[in-house]
């Protein structure tokens, strides 16, 4: 499947088109191909500031977030490069705060896709290559860098210790099986320790490596797996619940799960209430833990206490239980938007949702399970109305049983909704999470 990508920039549309024609062979893994790219482009990807590295199923993108608000909180400017995008194909390369202009971004893609065009580079090789590229030309005091598929092989892995300041592993969960629990010689079997394995690989020699907890978060073949990998790597283990905790207190803590949400913290080096969390539901207690125990276990940036808690509270992360503003998708109902597709997200939203009765617009990829979120939200949902996703192989409506309709586009299934005051969830897809946003008039900046 490629990541399409539209612009209303005629130079940057012109390499997106480039960008969209490229193929990688079936089942090529290896960092073969991005480190060729890298060495093409004079091997930026050694001359960065400070890398915090995140990978992870769920939650990874929401600890970029909460990783880059906290350290500009500290006064410091933060490059950043996370995927997918949700609208425009520039919200994948934040320079120095600031995501990339079009001029600049189409110069950069002409510069790596040229420099690679017999390579045959894959969508996100040639994104992470220009990522890395603009970071190390352009003055900066931190990266922060979400790993794309996996870990072990992913692009960005080809990070290497010298520019690490540490590594984290968010939720994990059973996700995109085709390529993460692809047989291969001498690896774990078991689905959830694979997963796990491949996460791991992130780990580097002498570099911080902060996860979650067994029994709590992962399950204890996943723990022991991780374990395994940072003994064999080398890299400083730090666990939540031996060696930093976080949990959720005040009133977000317990349902609705809706306000006021704060989060307890402690480790070696002390304990603090982080108050005011920006992002809904009680799963973000774990993504600002995490983000924060990054920080705290590191040696190159120092970042105070203070920053951390103003920066948990302005942290934003499009479409991750957001609450749409009043607008022409909306109208003046009260919507939830998710890009959640997988068992995880499903548990993450029928938390969220727990005692409360909601009407479900779904749009899910035809490779996605499509009992992954109504499963978990069966005890909420009123209604199930099911639609495309734009640009992508979808799961029709008879995927979905027999008490679900199906409705041509998101504003048609919004109209199609009775006024009884229920509130709405738009979920399934960060792709259609990115055409609701669209059609709301809430551009990602």
């Amino acid at each position: 499947m490629r990541d399409f990508a539209r612009s209303d920039h005629e130079g940057v549309q012109a390499q997106l088109d480039r960008l969209g024609a490229l193929s990688v062979p079936d089942g090529r893994l290896g960092l073969e191909t991005i480190r060729a790219l890298l060495d093409r482009l004079g091997n930026p990807h050694r001359r960065l500031p400070p890398v915090f590295h995140i990978a992870g199923t769920n939650g990874k993108g929401s600890t970029c977030a909460f990783l880059r608000a906290m350290l500009e909180a500290d006064g410091y400017a933060v490059h950043v490069t996370t995927s997918p995008h949700l609208v425009r194909y520039n919200e994948r390369i934040r320079v120095a705060g600031t995501l990339i202009e079009d001029d600049r971004l189409a110069a950069l893609l002409a510069e790596v896709l040229d420099a690679g065009e017999d390579l045959n580079p894959s969508f996100f090789e040639v994104t992470i290559a220009a990522a890395f590229t603009e970071f190390a030309r352009v003055p900066a005091d931190a990266c922060v860098v979400e790993v794309g598929l996996g870990g072990r092989f992913d692009a960005t892995n080809v990070l290497e210790p010298d520019v690490l300041a540490a590594c984290g592993i968010a939720a994990l969960g059973i996700d995109h099986e085709r390529f993460l629990l692809a047989p291969e010689d001498g690896v774990p079997t078991e689905p959830i320790a694979r997963i796990a394995f491949e996460k791991a690989g992130i780990a580097k020699a002498g570099v911080p490596l902060v996860t979650l907890a067994e029994r709590y978060d992962y399950p204890a073949e996943a723990s022991a797996v991780i374990r395994a990998v940072a003994e064999g790597k080398g890299s400083p283990l730090f666990e939540r619940g031996s060696d930093w905790g976080a949990k959720p207190v005040g009133r977000g803590a317990h349902p609705p799960f809706e306000d006021d949400l704060s989060v307890a913290y402690a480790d070696d080096l002390g304990h603090f209430h982080i108050r005011d969390i920006a992002m809904r539901g009680r799963h973000q207690a774990l993504n600002v833990g995490l983000a924060t125990a990054m920080i705290r276990h590191q040696s190159k940036l120092r970042v105070s206490e203070d920053a951390i808690t103003r920066g948990a509270a302005s942290a934003r992360w499009p479409a991750r239980l957001q609450r749409l503003s009043p607008g022409a998708l909306t109208g003046t109902r009260e919507v939830w938007l998710d890009g959640g597709h997988n068992p995880s997200a499903g548990d993450t939203l029928a938390a969220h949702f727990e005692g409360r009765r909601m009407h479900l617009v779904l749009g899910m990829l035809s490779a996605k399970d499509p009992a992954a979120l109504t499963g978990p939200l069966a005890g909420s949902i009123e209604t199930v109305t099911v639609v495309p996703v734009p640009g992508h192989d979808w799961h029709g409506v008879d995927a979905f049983g027999p008490g679900a309709k199906e409705a041509d586009t998101l504003t048609d299934a919004m109209a199609s909704l009775p006024e009884d005051g229920l509130p709405v969830l738009i979920a399934g897809s960060l792709y259609l999470a990115g055409e609701a946003l669209r059609l709301n008039g809430e551009m990602p900046d």
